[in-house]
Parts: structure tokens; C-alpha cells; sequence
């Protein structure tokens, strides 16, 4: 899998939206590689190359080897243009990495045990409320993912940004902005209506038995 996590590009000179039309007419995909102290340089990268690679969710959280004319750069995924209606991608920005710099990040949350939570058990279901958090840390301690129980969740219960077990070296940046900022991301809510419905369901026998009665 180790070349899912590497991009072939070549420099170029021009900038622009005539020059990424152009690039694009061509079957590639412009991109800027910048960061690190160092120049921000525009990028080809071919089309093709590119959708495969976007296949693996872990190329969104992963440190990138971005091959620039055959010289390597470590990087990552930044920012990401689609068409709003056809299959492609628009444009793409890399920034670069340093060992000794931390990144942010939004990393992918796994919820795993859903089914078998203690309140789905019961009825209830799994309610998102984020998919992925923003992370702070440095470039090797980066995960591809976030893992979260849900096995103990009873209904009503939920699991708040302060709860989540976080891999050594890793931060939430919502975090250090204040208890306000400590937001659910997973509960086990009751299914709306319910009661209502079986209230409803009760109501309409009692009435279609007194109208028995009563003939």
C-alpha cells in the first residue's frame, strides 16, 4: 500500500486559471505544493493517477511523498477541488511537512460496536454529529484514523470531544479553545415518535372496540 501514499508530479511555469484550463484540457490536474520556509512551487499531477489514489480514505490523514522531477517532498493533502457534477478533480494544494513543526489536521472518525451498543439494544439508534476532528501533532504521530467505542452507550448517553482516547501525542485543537468548544460527536437518541405512535396505535383499539360494543 506504500504507493497509495506517493504522487508523481512535474513543475511548471505557468499559474492561473487560463494555465490549470490548459492543464486540465491536457488530463491532469493542476496543484501547488508549498510550505516548510520554502517557495510555493505549481504541480501537473495526471488525473487518472490522482482519482486512484483518493480511493483510500487514508491518503486524506497521512503524510504524503510527493515526487516533484524525480526529487521527494513529504506532504500533505491540504485542500482538494472537485467539479460540482462530473467526476474530477479540479485542483489540489500539498503542504509541505517538517519533522519538528506540528500540523493540523482533520483525521476520520471509526465508530465501531454500533450494533451491539446497550441502546440500540433497546431501540435506540446512533446519532453523528462529526464524522472527522481537526487534530494538532507532530508529522510522525499523525493517525490515519480515530477510533471510537460505542459499546457501552446506553440511550441518551453520548460521547463529548474530551472523551475520545486520542494516540500519544496527539490533540484536539477544538479543545484548547475553551469547555464551550467540548462538543458531543456520537450519542444513542430514541427513535422519534415512538411512544407517540404506540400511544396512537392503543387509542385507535379502544375506539374500534367500544364501536364493537356499541353495535
Amino acid at each position: 500500500m506504500s504507493d497509495v501514499f506517493q504522487f508523481d508530479a512535474v513543475a511548471r511555469s505557468g499559474a492561473g486559471t487560463s494555465a490549470s484550463r490548459a492543464v486540465r484540457r491536457e488530463g491532469g490536474v493542476p496543484a501547488i505544493i508549498y510550505g516548510a520556509g520554502k517557495e510555493p512551487k505549481q504541480l501537473t499531477l495526471s488525473h487518472n493517477e490522482v482519482i486512484k489514489h483518493l480511493e483510500h480514505e487514508a491518503v486524506y490523514s497521512h503524510v504524503l511523498t510527493v515526487v516533484v522531477d524525480g526529487k521527494k517532498e513529504k506532504a500533505v493533502l491540504k485542500g482538494l477541488q472537485r467539479h460540482p457534477s462530473k467526476p474530477r478533480v479540479l485542483h489540489m494544494d500539498f503542504q509541505r511537512v517538517s519533522a519538528k513543526e506540528k500540523l493540523r489536521m482533520h483525521v476520520p472518525l471509526h465508530f465501531v460496536n454500533a450494533e451491539d451498543a446497550v441502546g440500540v439494544k433497546k431501540g435506540g439508534v446512533v446519532t453523528h454529529s462529526q464524522v472527522d476532528i481537526e487534530v494538532s501533532c507532530l508529522p510522525k504521530s499523525l493517525p490515519e484514523f480515530i477510533e471510537i467505542d460505542l459499546l457501552a452507550l446506553d440511550v441518551g448517553d453520548s460521547v463529548h470531544l474530551s472523551e475520545i482516547k486520542l494516540p500519544k501525542g496527539v490533540e484536539i485543537v477544538a479543545l484548547a479553545q475553551g469547555a464551550d468548544h467540548d462538543l458531543p460527536v456520537v450519542s444513542v437518541t430514541t427513535v422519534r415518535g415512538g411512544a407517540d405512535e404506540e400511544a396512537v396505535e392503543e387509542g385507535s383499539d379502544s375506539v374500534e372496540g367500544d364501536s364493537a360494543e356499541s353495535e
